[in-house]
């Protein structure tokens, strides 16, 4: 277990007048479940007096560079992670990009633990293990009774301290505890999750979300498509750094882009995977 920082540091969370209490996780997931091989993200747990959020840290990152330097840079999550509840809520705000467009749907995540009496030490600290079904897969997740907080990555909380690891029995998930920070106030979060540096996430449901996912993976190239309808032969095209001249060589493109999203089609909550 990867811990850079110490027990007297957490254990002052409780004490340390903080507006918001945050945590890093490190991430090990298989976009293709079929796969061997990890994909890596250090994703973010903010704790503040009234909200929750969980984030990719490379949308704080890009931000922070954004406002330092007067930057317009944007950043696309890819790891569709990216929530914000009310504190003790299981009552979600899902953030997502699809498409060209930024959307925001909710979701109840009601997340029911056993508990074991099983315990084990990491470091100087005393973890206890507990097991959950959600979305789809069989989850455990090893938390500390020391650390006042019921939360944990993603939309994993109702545990009576904070989780320090969580992975599916397949292990095609995998979070650890990294690292603490205490932050003086409500840190904010308006350019990158609540919008994505410039676009505001547009509320939808359910069911509209799955309709735009079904558009894109239809038509992944509809905006390029478009202007081959309505430009002359001369029109040229470049698509992942391949030049596109002919109609024919786009669908060739759709087809492998349809492929891709075939191939990486592992979402957390496989009990909602579309199936394409």
């Amino acid at each position: 277990m990867k811990h850079i920082f110490t027990l007297m540091a957490l254990l002052m969370v409780a004490l340390v007048q903080s507006q918001t209490h945050r945590f890093m996780y490190e991430l090990q997931y298989k976009m293709d479940s079929t796969e061997v091989t990890y994909e890596k993200l250090n994703m973010i747990l903010d704790i503040a007096p009234k909200e929750v959020k969980f984030y990719g840290r490379n949308l704080m990152a890009t931000d922070s560079l954004n406002k330092k330097f007067g930057m317009n840079s944007s950043h696309t999550d890819m790891s569709g992670q990216v929530v914000k509840r009310k504190i003790n809520s299981f009552e979600n705000e899902n953030f997502i990009n699809i498409k060209n467009g930024y959307y925001s749907f909710k979701t109840t995540d009601k997340i029911n633990w056993t508990i074991s009496d099983e315990t084990k030490k990491a470091e100087n600290y005393t973890l206890q293990k507990a097991v959950t079904h959600f979305g789809g897969r069989v989850w455990t997740a090893w938390f500390c009774k020391d650390i006042p907080f019921n939360e944990g990555p993603f939309k994993f909380r109702g545990l009576p301290g904070l989780i320090f690891e969580l992975s599916d029995t397949k292990k095609n998930f995998i979070y650890h505890l990294i690292k603490s920070q205490e932050l003086a106030e409500v840190y904010p979060t308006d350019n990158f999750l609540e919008s994505n540096f410039g676009n505001k996430a547009i509320p939808i449901n359910e069911k509209q979300k799955h309709k735009l996912v079904m558009e894109f993976y239809n038509d992944p190239f509809a905006f390029e498509r478009n202007n081959f309808s309505k430009a002359n032969n001369d029109l040229k095209i470049n698509i992942n750094g391949k030049e596109i001249r002919t109609v024919d060589e786009l669908n060739t493109q759709t087809k492998n882009m349809q492929e891709v999203i075939r191939k990486y089609n592992n979402p957390l909550e496989v009990d909602k995977a579309i199936h394409y």
